[in-house]
């Protein structure tokens, strides 16, 4: 068994137990106790499971990670996604983008373009776009939440359901084995989907540690979108029903 399977194992484990210990992971696999934490460290970093004192249990379905671990999460895997996504955007475009960790690095990658609108509810990618002279960079109105810089309510849905643009760009927290997309939070869910109906072509960023988180908000189905960009291939259950669907996808190795 390689370090991949091994860790696909463990995750496999902790979630029918809910929690499993170091000596018995390392019982388990015929492993050295270190080769067991380097193991659940790797998965932690991903999301995929949560650290906890002795062993490894799962991650919360009702709580985000922390706005701060989560800037560092996979930081190299969402620069590779936000350029890929930023070469699909032309020059002149308008677009969406919400709140998420990933849509701020996409917001980076986006600096070399020329004359973009942009509408966003995430004061961190206003902040980010604010000092390009040629871009138009709007603000949307409503409640700011201060972990991390979103703004929700209904002012907000309000305020994006002005709009018609050519690009919506979203991030998610989870996508389940069957299409739904994922959040934490309900009101964060409710301005989503307002970009996603207002959006002429709707792109999701998610790096390849979603596809293993279960949020207890449903936002929508990747069947609502038009492209995926990511860094490894989705689970064939995914990627089935994005071929029935004709949502492109677009990887960034």
């Amino acid at each position: 068994m390689n370090q991949q399977q091994r860790q696909e194992a463990i995750v496999d484990l902790v979630r029918r137990q809910g929690y499993a210990s170091i000596e018995q992971l390392t019982e388990h696999f015929t492993v050295t106790p270190q080769t067991i934490r380097r193991d659940l460290n790797a998965l932690a970093e991903e999301g995929r499971i949560r650290r906890v004192h002795g062993g490894a249990g799962l991650e919360s379905s009702t709580v985000n990670t922390a706005y701060s671990t989560r800037k560092t999460l996979n930081l190299d895997a969402k620069q590779r996604i936000a350029a890929l996504l930023a070469r699909q955007i032309p020059d002149g475009s308008s677009l969406f983008i919400n709140i998420g960790t990933s849509n701020e690095v996409v917001a980076e990658a986006l600096l070399e373009h020329r004359d973009l609108e942009v509408i966003t509810n995430n004061l961190n990618v206003a902040a980010i776009l604010q000092h390009k002279e040629d871009f138009n960079v709007i603000i949307a109105g409503g409640q700011v939440r201060s972990r991390d810089g979103g703004i929700i309510g209904e002012a907000t849905i309000d305020f994006i359901n002005q709009f018609k643009v050519d690009y919506g760009i979203i991030g998610i927290s989870g996508i389940d084995e069957d299409g739904s997309l994922l959040e934490f939070d309900y009101q964060e869910v409710r301005v989503a989907q307002a970009i996603i109906r207002n959006s002429r072509q709707v792109y999701l960023a998610a790096d390849h540690s979603k596809f293993h988180r279960n949020p207890s908000v449903r936002q929508g189905n990747i069947a609502q979108i038009d492209a995926l960009f990511t860094d490894r291939r989705p689970p064939q259950a995914i990627c089935q029903l994005m071929a029935s669907h004709d949502v492109a996808l677009h990887i960034a190795e």
